[in-house]
């Protein structure tokens, strides 16, 4: 028997959600700073053989974007992925993949204002971080309060701009490898094996660095959280979750192999500056006046996208939670413009604790956190994979028709990508990055579970009424 959850018609969400918002929604909760600063880390591990490592990740994504979309266009309830797991694994796996899940995001929250209070000091370096951070998360907080045909609206043009910069560089970059610039003969692609070789550090290092290349695909999941407030979830959901990964592969890779065609991987910076960003390279090469400032703004523009979108899935996951008794009922209630503005207000304060810990405790503490939302990610997304495999299981035992969606290969395709994560999850304590995930995320699951339990047992059981209805 599947493990019911609330009945989407109850959870007083609105339908106000068109398809391109959708669309620009998924895209903007998946692209942050990573791809801007945050590639450089993973090329300086892996060399131009980087491009390798965001190829394979992108089949891991796209794995699990078509698992999702096989799901939730037959569940487009409120809670995404969470109610699908706890649909399929029981009420242990929903509870604990929801609340992990919003853990980490709440962490990616704090670090993606923090950042763009960074930003902000490159034009007035004298300005105390507290201020912009503030000033920001009242901003994000005042979208997401609104109705979500606004918050929706307004993530659409905040997540254009980071498409429209990444097409930009693309374009720019191919154009200088093969025709050169104005008074730039062409670049080819000598970069790829002048220094050291296409693979400098060897194969090893590339899959160091695919621990680091799958942090940026993570957000992929997110796209299924729109499903309750989408007009029409059973087309929406599935074409922006395929269309996200497609074009996430396309701009990561393409993306990558500009850079490493063109400068030497061993002089792409990882420090996190500004103005040592592989795309301020390129647009100060073709000569744009005050390159470095223009990508500042558009750094500055994905962070507060990144965020203003998580915002929106954590509070509807908290949301979620409250709504199958997993959260206190007050986190349940829906705000007249179909916000669940108290969730909202939780999420808020997981944001300022994250943000606090960023600024007085970054070595110890924020890095224990980030451990934890690399894990907190790469657990759900072996949830959402072993559901789809009890899915497809239910249905055909049941005599159920297949999904109008379907994941190419699977089930084979769907334990592969399984195995992918799960190496990808064992290798992080041999990464410096991440080598805090196990410390911090397996701690954190027991507490998960503990609480569960304790949970479960106050926990009123269902009539048969609001089942059936679930149903």
């Amino acid at each position: 028997m599947a493990q019911e959850t609330a009945p989407a018609r109850q959870s007083g969400l609105r339908r106000d959600l068109s398809g391109r918002q959708v669309g620009m929604i998924a895209i903007g909760g998946a692209i942050g700073t990573g791809l801007f600063l945050g590639s450089g880390l993973a090329i300086s591990i892996a060399g131009p053989a980087v491009i390798i490592a965001y190829a394979v990740a992108a089949f891991a994504a796209l794995a699990l974007a078509y698992a999702l979309a096989e799901m939730i266009v037959v569940h487009p309830e409120a809670g995404g992925f969470g109610a699908v797991v706890q649909r399929y694994l029981g009420g242990l796996s929903g509870f604990v993949s929801r609340w992990i899940y919003w853990a980490a995001q709440v962490v990616n929250i704090g670090s993606e204002v923090i950042a763009a209070g960074l930003y902000v000091q490159f034009w007035y370096p004298q300005l105390p971080l507290w201020m912009p951070v503030v000033v920001f998360s009242l901003m994000m907080l005042a979208v997401n309060f609104a109705a979500v045909r606004f918050f929706g609206e307004f993530e659409y043009w905040f997540a254009m701009i980071k498409v429209i910069t990444i097409v930009v560089f693309i374009g720019l970059g191919v154009f200088y490898i093969f025709f050169g610039l104005p008074g730039q003969q062409p670049a080819g692609v000598g970069a790829l094996t002048e220094h050291g070789g296409f693979l400098p550090n060897g194969i090893g290092a590339v899959w160091l660095a695919l621990t680091v290349v799958t942090f940026s695909y993570l957000g992929t999941e997110a796209v299924s959280m729109t499903a309750a407030e989408s007009r029409n979830p059973g087309r929406d959901v599935p074409r922006a979750a395929r269309g996200m990964v497609l074009r996430l592969a396309l701009f990561y890779v393409l993306g990558m192999l500009v850079v490493v065609s063109i400068l030497p991987w061993n002089e792409v910076s990882s420090s996190g500056e500004v103005t040592e960003s592989p795309f301020v390279r390129l647009f100060s090469m073709v000569g744009i006046p005050a390159a470095a400032g223009i990508m500042n703004f558009v750094v500055l523009t994905a962070a507060l996208s990144a965020m203003n979108t998580n915002l929106y899935i954590t509070s509807r996951m908290t949301h979620s939670l409250a709504m199958d008794g997993y959260a206190p009922k007050w986190f349940a209630k829906v705000g007249s413009s179909g916000v669940p503005r108290r969730s909202l207000v939780l999420s808020a304060a997981g944001l300022a604790l994250a943000a606090v810990l960023a600024v007085f405790a970054e070595d110890t503490a924020f890095a224990m956190l980030l451990g934890l939302a690399l894990f907190g990610a790469l657990v759900t997304w072996l949830m959402i994979f072993a559901s789809q495999l009890v899915f497809r299981h239910r249905r055909t035992k049941e005599g159920l028709p297949p999904s109008p969606v379907r994941l190419p290969g699977a089930p084979v395709t769907t334990v592969l990508a399984m195995l992918f994560v799960a190496a990808v999850l064992l290798t992080t304590p041999f990464t410096e990055q991440f080598n805090t995930a196990w410390k911090a995320g397996v701690p954190f699951v027991v507490v998960l579970c503990v609480a569960y339990y304790v949970v479960n047992r106050r926990k009123p059981a269902r009539s048969e009424a609001e089942v059936e209805s679930a149903q």
